[in-house]
Order: structure tokens, then C-alpha cells, then sequence
């Protein structure tokens, strides 16, 4: 499927991510043991035959471009096309320089990249989904179905915040709602399809008209002059946008069902490679009910947790229910529970971190406890 280039937003930070968000975006949030967010987006596309797709960055986006690279690993590094990271920008007011208000703004910023798609549509994606989406399917969906823009809707429970809810009738979307305070209808997984030609000349109008949103400036505003269709997905979809939503979200992994619908071999979720030797268990440690990736050395208990790459649970440590990221040393008779621990961090021996399923702890990353 050669037709369809790839557009994947990502945002600096999403409302209360805490700790999780002030040194990456969105997009570069571990999750499920290996990945990032933006993983399943790529994937998505490149699952679909998707070969060119461009990253519009934000801010703090080191932690995005390390994790990216050349865009080797989901087979995205070419010669003509390929990844292709669109940096951040500013616009010009007179209270100062502020960065980008909306998705329409965004996309005049790189309007010159707009010009250089070779393919006939453009996905538009949210670099914070997580979900595995038949990509082919929706696009086949919208080539036959003759929309202007194809809407990809899902369940109402996937995120908190007040998003996008759409009102469909056989197919077609009739209302576009957002800030409601019931919410009604299906809700937008921020997922759309619409040809290149018709993308950029909404563009340019909107740049003319000083608008910047797309869901209000477009789908909103032009709801009765655009064919809106929608395409319902029953599968797994998350956004975190809260650090218990986050917390909420990854442990729904430990859920057999739940990992075969995200983790289907159909369309496998490609990830950066960690080159790490495999997961030693100790003569008496305990591992139950876990996700854990590489090169881990486990030689206490751990419960019903998330362990990513590297992470070392000395003798006599005890882990439960709780998310580890790459790299953090639990030491010999610490406990922890309900506890988000970032990148690098080191708990000392005999610490005891206790948090709650409605309030996990978030240590931040490189800490010493």
C-alpha cells in the first residue's frame, strides 16, 4: 500500500504526566516492557506498507530522536523518502515566540514537506496511541467509500481527557463534539485519513485565516461541506495522559486477552533493539504474573509488575505491582509497591516505597532513593 504516507504529531507533554513528562514528549513515553508510544503508530503505518513518514516534533524531543534514529528498525531508513523528523517551531506574536497552537498550524510550518508527498493520502496520528490498527483495512475503507475525511473512533473509555466525540449515522459522522461535560457518541482516536490534495488546501486556507485547530478549524467548522465517514475500532487504545492513567493502562498488559488483541502476530509492534543478553532468574528469585524484558537479573520477588531492559532485583528485594524502567537497581531488602520508577534510578537497601493503585509513586530518572 504505497498510497498512504504517514503524519505522526508529537506533543511535549500531556496534562499530568509529572516526572514521566518533563525530560521527553508523549510520543517517547516507555511502555509494555520494550517500547515507546510512537512504536505503535509507526508500526501501524509500516504493518500497512506505509514508506514514508514524517515526525512533526514539539518540544523536548531529545529522548524522541534518540529513540528513533535513522528509522532503521521499523524499516524506514531510505534513500528518497523514509523517516523524515520535521523540527519544532515558533510563531510570532507580540506577547513573544510561543510554540505551535494546533495540528493545522503545525502542518503550514512544514508546508514545503507537504509539497514533497509522493502519495496520493496522508494519515494523520497522534504519536501518544497506543493501539495496534489495521491500517490497510482503513485505508481500503476510505478509498471505497469516496469521504473527504475518514474518522477512526473507538470506544469512549480509552482516555480521560475531553477529547473528540464524533456522532455517526450509517457511517457518516453528523456532529463533531469536544469539551463535553457528558460525553456522547464514539470517541476519535485522533486517527484520520484525507487526500494529500485536500489536506493542503486546507492548510493554506486556515494559515490565510489564521486557524490552527483541526478538529474545530475543520472537522468542526466544515462538518457540512466535508463527507466525514468514520471507521469504529473495537481493539485495545490507550492515551495517558495522567500518571494513573498511565499506571492503569500498563498493567491492563498483565491481561493475557489484552496482550494478544495489542501484540497480534498479524501485525507485529517493531521496536529499537536493546542488545541485551537474556533474562537471568536467580537459584531463588520469583518472578509471577510479569512482563520482563531483556538482559534483567532477578534474584528477589517480583509481582505483578513491568520490568523494561536492564533492570537488576538484587536478594532479599521485593517488587510488586510496580513499573520499572530501563536500567534501575533495587537493592538487596528494598520493597516497593505501586511504584513508577524511571530510567536509572537506584533504590538502597532496606528503602521501602509504598504507593497506592490510585496514587502510584513516580521516582524520577537517575535518582538515588
Amino acid at each position: 500500500m504505497n498510497g498512504l504516507h504517514g503524519i505522526i504529531f508529537s506533543y511535549e507533554k500531556r496534562n499530568e504526566m509529572q516526572e514521566l513528562g518533563q525530560i521527553r514528549s508523549a510520543a517517547s513515553i516507555p511502555f509494555g516492557g520494550r517500547y515507546r508510544a510512537v512504536d505503535f503508530a509507526l508500526s501501524s503505518l509500516v504493518n500497512a506498507g506505509c514508506t514514508d513518514v514524517g515526525v512533526v516534533l514539539h518540544g523536548h524531543y531529545q529522548s524522541l530522536l534518540d529513540h528513533l534514529g535513522t528509522g532503521k528498525a521499523w524499516d524506514l531508513s531510505r534513500k528518497r523518502g523514509g523517516l523524515r523528523m520535521l523540527p519544532p517551531f515558533n510563531y510570532q506574536q507580540s506577547w513573544g515566540a510561543m510554540p505551535f497552537r494546533g495540528h493545522m498550524e503545525a502542518l503550514a510550518a512544514v508546508r514545503s514537506y507537504l509539497d514533497s508527498i509522493r502519495q496520493d493520502y496522508v494519515a494523520l496520528m497522534d504519536g501518544d496511541l497506543v493501539t495496534n490498527l489495521p491500517m490497510n483495512d482503513i485505508y481500503e475503507s476510505h478509498v471505497k467509500s469516496g469521504a473527504d475525511v475518514t474518522v477512526v473512533c473507538g470506544n469512549d473509555s480509552f482516555a480521560t481527557d475531553d477529547g473528540t466525540y464524533f456522532e455517526i449515522s450509517d457511517g457518516r459522522v453528523t456532529e463533531v463534539l469536544y469539551n463535553l461535560h457528558r460525553p456522547r457518541g464514539y470517541r476519535g482516536l485522533e486517527v484520520y485519513i484525507v487526500s494529500t490534495k485536500l489536506l493542503k488546501e486546507m492548510v493554506d486556507e486556515c494559515a490565510a485565516k489564521d486557524q490552527y485547530s483541526w478538529r474545530r478549524d475543520v472537522l468542526q467548522a466544515r462538518k457540512d461541506q466535508l463527507y466525514l465517514r468514520s471507521y469504529i475500532w473495537s481493539g485495545f487504545a490507550a492515551q495517558m495522559r495522567s500518571v494513573k492513567e498511565y499506571y492503569d493502562r500498563s498493567m491492563q498488559l498483565l491481561d493475557p486477552a489484552i496482550r494478544a488483541d495489542l501484540f497480534t502476530p498479524v501485525r507485529p509492534v517493531r521496536a529499537k533493539g536493546t542488545d541485551k543478553s537474556s533474562t537471568y532468574v536467580g537459584p531463588e528469585g520469583v518472578c509471577v504474573n510479569s512482563l520482563v524484558g531483556e538482559g534483567c537479573r532477578i534474584e528477589g520477588v517480583v509481582e505483578n509488575s513491568i520490568l523494561f531492559p536492564g533492570v537488576n532485583v538484587a536478594k532479599g528485594a521485593a517488587v510488586r505491582d510496580s513499573i520499572l524502567f530501563k536500567g534501575t537497581n533495587i537493592l538487596s531488602g528494598a520493597k516497593l509497591a505501586y511504584v513508577i520508577c524511571d530510567k536509572d534510578v537506584k533504590v538502597q537497601e532496606d528503602r521501602t516505597l509504598m504507593g497506592h493503585a490510585t496514587y502510584p509513586i513516580v521516582v524520577a530518572k537517575g535518582s538515588i532513593v
